[in-house]
């Protein structure tokens, strides 16, 4: 990793900053997998699991209850009680998100909102080479505490782990499918897998890039790219930003991963323990070379390039945390590692990447549930607010509209 400063420093930040979900080979691909199972249903569904997912021709595409039951019991004990804890902590952070629904009168008029958790949710699960356990806590738990009937979980090949945590949560639907053939299915249903009204998740290119496909005829949280890890501090210990650094850059040889500081021995400390911290990880080594520490020339410009890379994950000093206004999730000082808001704290390590913090934080109760307003008008009550409706209707030549309220003003 490279230290970079002045002219070329805040050109690679506009770059960065422009970035956004590229349009890749798997465009294609994903297309035509999609419009297949969307088509084909199950035949489909099953020809590209037993291609891509490991799926044996003779296995059924749900986990039976009995298969979760038994991944339960072969938790060792310390692990059971580390998912117990954890959920235990994002469900409590859940609650505190959740909205609420009320009801407000004034001079005849009363207004409100109901909150409905919605029906149907598919969560993917990613598989690949860790198997995720916290993405099913991240994605489940929301869902469960919004209070969604139908939860239908996704994942590839799933490990006897993931199974086990699904199990744990009281997931009674899991197929094993993945990649954008289980986007399809959960969009547009088959005969084994019923539609769903919303998918979250993270995955890969074919994975996002089936969620852009199907979004206009299946709700989404996000599209979720390589993972992004921005460390902003002057005086933080150099050993806990490198460490920070190489945990979200093995996620992904894609990662993004930056240090902007104005302290020049801060930077080049880190930059030399992060030289000998990634040997024998070839996935963070990788990562690492496309990152880059950013030397600014004042605490402002700092907070202004942070704040244009809107990061999926951002520490701070303490006296930078009220600056941030774009980013997924913000850690605040040295004790705030970004694994633990990847595991156990309790907020949601589901993020936005590609600069979309800019625009929307992290998954959370909200996805999950829709808000729908009430009103209800007594004669006085409409009648204080009449010469307004009917002024703007006729304003915008929709007579109707203000025909519409003159009828009920004229009724005694």
């Amino acid at each position: 990793m490279r230290i970079v400063s002045g002219p070329e420093a805040s050109e690679i930040i506009e770059r960065v900053a422009a970035r956004g979900q590229q349009v890749g080979p798997s465009d294609s691909q994903a297309q035509r997998i999609v419009r297949e199972v969307r088509q084909n249903g199950d035949s489909a569904l099953r020809r590209f699991a037993e291609q891509w997912d490991g799926l044996s021709p003779q296995e059924p595409i749900k986990i039976s209850k009995h298969e979760l039951a038994a991944a339960q019991r072969r938790l060792t004990a310390p692990l059971r009680a580390s998912i117990r804890e954890s959920a235990e902590n994002i469900r409590r952070f859940c609650e505190l998100q959740k909205p609420r629904s009320f009801t407000r009168s004034r001079a005849g008029i009363t207004l409100g909102q109901i909150v409905k958790p919605l029906e149907s949710v598919g969560c993917y699960i990613p598989g690949g080479r860790y198997p995720l356990l916290s993405t099913v806590l991240m994605t489940v738990i929301p869902a469960q505490v919004a209070g969604v009937k139908q939860i239908r979980v996704v994942s590839p090949n799933p490990s006897r782990e993931v199974l086990a945590v699904a199990a744990m949560l009281g997931v009674r639907e899991f197929y094993r499918i993945g990649g954008a053939q289980a986007i399809a299915a959960l969009a547009y249903g088959t005969e084994s897998i019923p539609r769903v009204q919303k998918i979250v998740g993270p995955g890969n290119a074919y994975v996002t890039t089936a969620k852009r496909l199907v979004a206009f005829d299946c709700a989404i949280d996000f599209l979720a790219g390589p993972t992004e890890a921005v460390i902003l501090s002057e005086r933080g210990k150099p050993q806990f930003i490198a460490s920070d650094l190489i945990a979200q850059a093995e996620h992904d040889v894609d990662a993004l991963a930056f240090l902007i500081t104005t302290s020049r021995v801060l930077a080049h400390a880190v930059v030399e323990i992060l030289e000998r911290l990634v040997q024998g990880n070839p996935t963070a080594k990788a990562s690492l070379q496309k990152g880059a520490v950013f030397l600014a020339s004042s605490k402002a410009q700092a907070r202004e390039w942070a704040n244009r890379v809107a990061p999926e994950h951002i520490t701070v000093d303490e006296e930078y945390a009220p600056f941030i206004q774009n980013a997924g999730s913000i850690f605040v000082g040295d004790y705030s590692a970004q694994a633990a808001g990847d595991y156990a704290s309790g907020p949601n390590h589901v993020l936005p990447t590609a600069g979309q913090a800019r625009f929307r934080g992290g998954l959370s109760v909200l996805d999950f549930v829709k808000i729908i307003s009430v009103q209800k008008l007594s004669r006085r009550g409409l009648r204080s607010i009449a010469p307004a409706i009917e002024c703007l209707a006729t304003a915008e030549g929709l007579l109707g509209h203000a025909d519409s309220i003159r009828v009920r003003r004229a009724d005694a």
